[in-house]
């Protein structure tokens, strides 16, 4: 059978991106393969399910891929090499340039995305009359491209000048190509002096990189979700300390508390720590992170997140309310009391609870110490399915036998008022429980959060829950 004539391929075929079947690849090899005839273009996959291979056919090696598994071979006819970026641009804004610059700061979309196969889904450019020829400086989204690092990045020096917006999602970057050091330091591409917003998402960094952002004084916001980023740290405040406000030299002074909105997957507490430290740090979004309470319950993990960010305003784009934070911080104050007592705390804390708890003893100045019956002691998460054998008394009804129940330690506390709902036909939004405990006689301790566990409030086998309504 014939083999119908290859279309004519770019010279620099090799490395360049291509469309194929509405899937984006990057060719790594362009040569016969043997026994076949004619031209095969050996590509790697940005979705490794698509290929077959890594670049090798009966034996001999063609081409590697940075992903097991995601290469194959394609005829030249079944790819779109597309439209290069430089073309592109001239073909939407050069005919219009004279208009453009008579709208001096006028903000134009850019569509890459249905122009070239390799794809720049949005570009933003404001224009300005700079000797007859306009300049892109607002915000560049390089989403799913596959972006080769210079070999010489100084001499791109002052190719980022006026950039504020810059989105690397999805394209498959190391921590070395998108290290700070190399990619973003502020003395080779000059981003310090403009960049708003910073987008790194899906990108595999690997999980022993620490990012320091202390080279980007204007971000406000960062997106770091689904990455395996372990650390993120700003070492110019110590913890339980904001980061200082520079308003000197501001070109040359790092100030990192414009950062308002960070997405990320949270690896440790110790991260969290770390966006204490910010100002100005209002929302945070951060699903599917890996932060566990003590208590092994997901409520906690996001009250606890609460009591430590101070100036949250949005956690996962939910308003908190002043409610619910009064009740996560005293919460926390109170889960955390016995570690507090045992670090110094009504003498002189140690450096490591405060490196632990750096909002811990603000949060002490504004609602006070707990007091020793307080104090919740956190319980292993192993223990969540203990069966506890506890009694209910019911001191407004005289007339009611005490009852016993064996409960999971786990159980909430609002599950606990459904359940007594069904005893006692009362509606469960008019009870009001509390405990008491025979190691503390004469101490009655308010189960006032109805999300909370019964392991949250130490509630212990033999403990009596007084039930009441209005």
């Amino acid at each position: 059978m014939a083999v119908d004539p290859e279309p004519l391929l770019p010279e620099d075929a090799v490395g360049r991106r291509v469309s194929c079947g509405g899937d984006r690849a990057t060719v790594r090899y362009v040569g016969p393969v043997p026994p076949t005839k004619g031209v095969w273009l050996g590509v790697e996959w940005d979705n490794p399910e698509r290929g077959k291979h890594d670049g090798v056919h009966e034996g001999v090696q063609y081409f590697t891929c940075s992903c097991p598994g995601s290469g194959s071979f394609v005829r030249p006819s079944k790819v779109s090499f597309g439209v290069d970026f430089l073309s592109v641009v001239h073909e939407l804004y050069e005919k219009d340039q004279e208009q453009n610059l008579n709208k001096d700061e006028t903000l134009v979309p850019l569509d890459i995305k249905r122009k070239t196969a390799t794809p720049f889904p949005l570009c933003g450019a404001r224009t300005t009359k700079t000797n007859q020829h306009f300049l892109i400086q607002m915000f560049v989204r390089y989403r799913l491209n596959r972006l080769q690092m210079p070999s010489d990045p100084p001499r791109l020096s002052k190719a980022f000048l006026h950039l504020t917006v810059l989105n690397l999602s999805e394209c498959a970057l190391s921590w070395t190509q998108v290290s700070l050091t190399h990619f973003l330091s502020g003395s080779q591409f000059s981003l310090d002096l403009t960049l708003k917003s910073l987008s790194l998402s899906q990108n595999p960094l690997d999980q022993l990189s620490i990012l320091s952002l202390s080279s980007l004084p204007r971000l406000e916001q960062l997106n770091l979700s689904k990455t395996q980023l372990s650390s993120i740290q700003f070492s110019d405040a110590g913890p339980g300390n904001i980061r200082p406000q520079t308003t000197e030299c501001p070109s040359q002074s790092p100030d990192l508390n414009l950062i308002e909105n960070v997405s990320m997957c949270l690896p440790q507490w110790r991260v969290v720590n770390e966006l204490s430290k910010l100002r100005s740090l209002v929302q945070l979004s951060c699903k599917r992170n890996h932060l566990k309470a003590p208590d092994g319950n997901h409520r906690t993990t996001s009250q606890l997140l609460i009591a430590k960010l101070g100036r949250l305003l949005l956690l996962n784009k939910c308003e908190i309310k002043q409610e619910e934070r009064r009740g996560a911080e005293l919460d926390y104050i109170k889960m955390f009391g016995e570690a507090w007592l045992k670090a110094g705390g009504r003498v002189q804390l140690s450096p490591d609870f405060i490196t632990d708890h750096p909002r811990y003893q603000d949060l002490i100045q504004k609602y006070g110490a707990p007091e020793e019956g307080e104090m919740k002691k956190p319980q292993p998460f192993a223990l969540k399915n203990q069966l506890l054998k506890i009694s209910f008394e019911f001191p407004d009804d005289s007339e009611r036998k005490r009852l016993e129940k064996k409960l999971p330690a786990s159980m909430e506390v609002q599950k606990v008022k459904g359940l007594l709902h069904r005893l006692l036909k009362v509606p469960a939004t008019e009870l009001h429980l509390s405990y008491t405990s025979p190691k503390m006689v004469g101490t009655e301790f308010q189960l006032d959060n109805d999300l909370k566990s019964l392991q949250f409030y130490s509630i212990e086998a033999g403990d009596t829950v007084q039930v009441r309504w209005s």
